[in-house]
């Protein structure tokens, strides 16, 4: 049996009860608890048995507070009243795109009407949302991206 199998085995269940704790959830704390052992398993060469219940529960926190941190930016983008304040007769050109694609997060919605509806720069979408500007500019290559093949894919009614 190799060191991580011995050390999985040892702290596997305390660990899950923590993330539990830590995420209130089933779910995440399952995907919490595997993300410190993937981190346990890369880095275990420089971890020694001795820092090791501490150390494992200082990364199970780390990741609990991230994916906190995520949640809390979705839900704001959730609740975010961008489309109230486009005016209800304003017809988007590219609304069709943004409905026929359902893989584009609230987030990715968001910063595609700011920047091309309101045309807000980059800095002036991150200033409004709370998101740095390279966060902004990777969501929009990336929604970018989804709108180009929802487009090239014919999805769009009249698109082709």
């Amino acid at each position: 049996m190799s060191r991580f199998e011995r050390l999985y085995e040892k702290y596997a269940n305390v660990l899950f009860r923590y993330c539990i704790h830590q995420a209130g959830r089933r779910d995440v704390a399952e995907d919490l608890a595997s993300e410190v052992f993937l981190t346990l398993y890369q880095k275990i060469e420089e971890i020694q048995d001795e820092q090791l219940p501490s150390w494992l529960f200082a990364v199970a926190k780390n990741k609990a507070v991230d994916y906190w941190r995520h949640e809390e930016v979705a839900q704001r983008y959730e609740r975010s009243e961008v489309g109230s304040e486009i005016e209800s007769g304003q017809e988007l050109p590219f609304a069709a795109m943004l409905d026929a694609n359902k893989s584009l997060t609230p987030v990715h919605r968001q910063c595609l009407i700011l920047r091309y509806v309101h045309e807000l720069t980059r800095t002036e979408i991150a200033e409004r949302t709370g998101l740095s500007e390279l966060q902004i500019k990777g969501h929009l290559q990336y929604a970018l991206r989804l709108l180009r093949q929802t487009f090239s894919a014919g999805k769009i009614a009249g698109a082709r």
